[in-house]
């Protein structure tokens, strides 16, 4: 019967392949790209959108040394039994830690505060030694000092740094006792734990950052693609906060995408969001910029953002891009999406957000330049 089945299994594979067969005798190839498998799940009602953080300033504060304690042992039959005061414990450190259960800043404080160490009693009795304050950040987050120093980079996982120490221990009376001082009447107070400043920055934010002017429909075409909830509206500076979403693919691969403050003119002076913005494009490693169609000559947006790009300095410019016109939906850009093709060297995909056409095409045309930015590399 097993022998039987197999028999009718392997048929229906030569079968299945014979269908597949082209004119030239061989077999099609099965391989094609990955296509994306949109969300099925609602969105949430959450009302307010969660925003992505990531850069953080942050003060990090070790805990206190317990203090030492002066005491005298008293027994019934010696009063004078000598000095018994017991060591305060070690204040706690402040430590990051790379891990994966963490994405972004959102969840650091701005104050971090380790735990202070107990004081030390009678009878010998030290303090107990205070925890640790461990805070997970995301894998590749970068450390800058107070005068912005690179003095840490967590690129593995279970890496730490210790940011702040905590204070040592004061010392109780019984530890000054010597043969000529055999009843010492001093103890250590615990010092203080260390008090820094750093800025925790990340070195990859996302595999596609979405750039362009403000309203050209980047938190729209984001709101369209993922389950992410941008705040939309048709005014510019909606975004002045990066928004993350997620995008799976039916080979199990997830490409995150973040939607991103508008650019205006002279960004890399530091006008509107300026620096702040072109720091987060850095953190991507594809660009896909979306240029609004229906504005007059939409080809200029282009040029200029990459002049701001360019004038940034380092790489930025020279990153994976892709251009898409938006709002094709609108009569004028309709009519300004040939010319655009055009004047434009690279070749320019047409959607629109708002309507859901050729998303999927942009979503495929997403994943083969992600693809190929990582063989390349």
């Amino acid at each position: 019967m097993l022998f039987s089945t197999g028999k009718h299994f392997l048929a229906r594979v030569l079968f299945d392949l014979s269908r597949n067969v082209g004119q030239t005798g061989a077999a099609l190839n099965y391989c094609k790209a990955a296509t994306a498998l949109r969300p099925t799940k609602a969105k949430s009602t959450r009302k307010e959108a969660q925003y992505f953080s990531d850069a953080k300033r942050v003060r990090a504060v070790g805990g206190k040394g317990g203090d030492g304690c002066v005491s005298f042992l008293q027994l019934w039959c010696n009063e004078r039994a000598g000095p018994d005061g017991g060591d305060g414990g070690h204040g706690g450190h402040v430590v990051f830690q790379a891990s994966n259960d963490v994405r972004n800043f959102n969840h650091v404080g701005s104050v971090l505060r380790a735990e202070e160490g107990e004081r030390g009693n009678a009878k010998e009795c030290h303090g107990k030694n205070a925890k640790h304050a461990v805070i997970k950040v995301p894998i590749g987050t970068v450390i800058r000092n107070a005068q912005g120093k690179i003095v840490g980079d967590l690129a593995h996982a279970d890496l730490m740094f210790v940011a702040a120490r905590g204070g040592a221990g004061g010392k109780g009376n019984r530890f000054f006792t010597t043969d000529r001082e055999t009843t010492p009447k001093v103890c250590e107070y615990g010092p203080s734990g260390e008090d820094f400043s750093y800025t925790l920055e990340l070195r990859s934010m996302a595999d596609v950052g979405l750039i362009g002017y403000p309203n050209a429909g980047k938190s729209t075409l984001l709101n369209a693609l993922t389950r992410a909830k941008p705040k939309v509206a048709p005014y510019a500076f909606t975004t002045l906060r990066p928004h993350m979403g997620t995008v799976l693919y039916d080979d199990h691969v997830q490409l995150t995408i973040a939607d991103l403050p508008g650019l205006v003119p002279d960004a890399h002076l530091n006008k509107g969001l300026g620096i702040q913005f072109l720091k987060h494009a850095e953190r991507c490693t594809l660009l896909l910029f979306v240029l609004d169609a229906s504005a007059p000559e939409p080809w200029t947006h282009y040029e200029q953002l990459m002049h701001e790009l360019k004038q940034f300095g380092g790489r930025l410019a020279s990153r994976p891009q892709l251009v898409v016109a938006n709002k094709l939906d609108v009569k004028e850009g309709q009519a300004n999406f040939e010319e655009l093709q055009r004047r434009l060297q690279n070749p320019v995909l047409g959607i629109s957000a708002k309507m859901g056409r050729n998303l999927g095409e942009l979503l495929s045309s997403i994943r083969k330049g992600y693809d190929r930015h990582k063989a390349d590399s």
